[in-house]
């Protein structure tokens, strides 16, 4: 799923690995090189893993930049990435740059664990609960905010929807959203129990889900009731087509980790989760028994849209 895991000639050890790598989604490129460097950590996270071993850049420097413009946005970048790998004690000691028409950040991240220090996204029980790190909508949000300076035929659709200074505080919400790490979330999942996780990037929080409830070894669906979103993303998806918002399929960048827990501890887990890291979370679905032939995600009929403002939790 989001990690290769590998056992090493040294019995008992295994090497979890990732890579990733994408194309700005946001206008500063410090906070676009810190969201390349959570959204590999995140694929890491998901598997209980807190602790990266090492990481690698990938870097695309772009060739249809003005020298001077390239310098600045490819340092940045690097900056930024290399501030929140310190953040999450890790370093970057090697890596990879090309030329490229679009400047690119991503990373390989990889972990040493024995086996008793990783969880297998496998073990979803029927009971489970499924409690989501980060709230929904940042692609949206970072589509409306460009169209707010680049697009007016797409902005005119949600003009008399959202403010100007909406847009401005949804776009600033997806980018600090983006850019945090799941690392708090990762070091609880084995304290509680953790059965399963994934994180929610690009196929959007339904894609992730199908993709998790089929790696189960026992028979379950994945109901997902609840889609807590980033304020203002709801009005601008209901005249932005293209993103399928409603069906859950609208794409993620640097999204939240997706854990199926036990019912009885989901709730001990989002209230330590909160008291460390000042964030919400919320528990968005359930495991039930499967219905079909095959182990499948949907969102229930009446699933709600929580809008979620920006604030950090005392």
């Amino acid at each position: 799923m989001d990690c290769s895991v590998v056992p090493l000639r040294k019995p008992g050890l295994f090497l979890i690995s990732t890579t990733d790598f994408f194309y700005p989604s946001v206008d500063d490129p410090f906070f676009q090189g810190q969201i390349g460097c959570a959204n590999v950590l995140s694929d890491l996270y998901s598997f209980g893993v807190p602790d990266c071993d090492n990481m690698l850049m990938i870097m695309g420097v772009s060739r249809d930049m003005g020298e001077n413009e390239r310098m600045i946005v490819s340092k940045e970048m690097i900056r930024g990435f290399n501030t929140l790998a310190a953040s999450a004690n890790t370093e970057v000691t090697g890596g990879q740059t090309v030329l490229n028409p679009w400047p690119i950040i991503g990373g390989v991240a990889m972990s040493i664990v024995s086996e008793d220090e990783f969880v297998l996204p496998v073990h979803a029980k029927v009971g489970d609960v499924i409690v989501l790190t980060k709230p929904l909508g940042t692609q949206l949000a970072v589509n409306a905010h460009q169209w707010l300076n680049t697009n007016p035929a797409r902005y005119d659709t949600i003009k008399n929807l959202v403010t100007d200074d909406e847009i401005r505080k949804m776009y600033h919400h997806a980018m600090l959203s983006m850019a945090r790490l799941n690392r708090t979330a990762a070091s609880l999942m084995k304290k509680y129990d953790a059965h399963a996780a994934t994180d929610v990037t690009g196929f959007g929080i339904i894609g992730h889900a199908t993709n998790l409830a089929s790696n189960q070894n026992d028979a379950l669906d994945i109901e997902i009731h609840t889609l807590p979103t980033i304020k203002g993303v709801k009005e601008v998806a209901s005249v932005a087509t293209g993103f399928k918002f409603a069906e859950g399929l609208s794409a993620e960048t640097s999204g939240g980790l997706f854990i199926c827990l036990p019912k009885e501890k989901a709730q001990l887990f989002i209230e330590e989760l909160q008291r460390i890291d000042h964030w919400p979370a919320w528990i968005v679905a359930d495991c039930v028994p499967r219905k079909g032939e095959t182990n499948v995600a949907r969102l229930t009929p009446d699933h709600k849209i929580l809008e979620i403002e920006f604030k950090m939790l005392e």
